[in-house]
């Protein structure tokens, strides 16, 4: 064991906490309250720069992330926010919220690294995280963090299950994908949002590495997962961009998921 230690708190919206737990490698919190518009989880380390596995909502999986700062925040979501999670998700009045520090081998394993369903808008102070320079019409079933939230049901578009990264018909949409630290990737995996004949699909996209290098991708309307392999590259991160759509009567192209692999 590390000897780090965590701690987990809800806070209404005045910072003033309803309840915490007492610091340890391992940590749950059980809140026995409906929740209230404001209210958040904060997780503490002692030390920033460490990995954590979260678990903020107990109906959706845990994830491990990169922690930034010493103190990092989840803001529960209400109304239009509410509607990219699951509707059985922060409902209630028992909550059970989870954090430890991640092992060694779970760090070191191959997997996707960019998977955080945790990811909000902002500087969260934990990775990845993803933002786009446009969103459509602002909304929530359009954000950059539905990309990374690992739901891949594409058949629809708007609320959850559906939701997915809109560009705004944009064409100089760009997503970008931060990791926090250097991380080594070697795969690149997209889903297509594949409602159709509502939507249309990307044919081309360029795919820019922090490392000053870049790939072009060619992509397919097929509803299932495009995988790229390359070269193993050591990054902070990548941005999705120079995204070309097929010919065609719809002007809706949009990205359900992306994942990068690697450890």
């Amino acid at each position: 064991m590390s000897g780090e230690t965590i701690k987990l708190k809800v806070l209404d919206k005045t910072g003033h906490t309803l309840m915490t737990c007492n610091s340890d490698e391992i940590v749950s919190l059980v809140y026995t309250n409906k929740y209230k518009k404001g209210d958040r989880i904060a997780l503490e380390i002692l030390t920033p720069g460490r990995y954590c596995v979260i678990q903020f909502e107990d109906t959706m999986p845990p994830a491990l992330v990169y922690v930034e700062k010493r103190e990092i925040n989840f803001t529960i979501p209400f109304g239009e926010q509410a509607i990219v999670y699951s509707p059985k998700s922060f409902k209630g009045d028992r909550h059970v919220i989870r954090a430890r520090m991640a092992l060694p081998e779970e760090i070191n394993a191959r997997r996707n690294l960019a998977f955080n369903p945790y990811d909000q808008h902002g500087d969260t102070g934990f990775y990845p995280h993803a933002s786009a320079n446009v969103e459509t019409r602002g909304e929530a079933v359009f954000a950059a963090r539905n990309a990374i939230d690992g739901i891949v049901e594409n058949t629809a578009h708007g609320e959850y299950p559906y939701e997915s990264g809109g560009i705004k018909r944009d064409p100089k949409a760009a997503l970008k994908l931060e990791d926090g630290r250097r991380v080594l990737i070697d795969e690149l995996r997209l889903t297509l949002r594949g409602d159709y004949p509502h939507d249309n699909y990307w044919v081309s996209a360029k795919v820019s590495f922090s490392d000053g290098s870049s790939e072009t991708l060619t992509l397919t309307d097929t509803r299932l997962p495009q995988s790229f392999r390359f070269k193993p590259r050591s990054v902070e991160g990548l941005i999705l961009s120079d995204l070309i759509q097929a010919d065609g009567p719809s002007p809706f192209p949009a990205l359900t998921q992306i994942e990068v692999y690697g450890n």
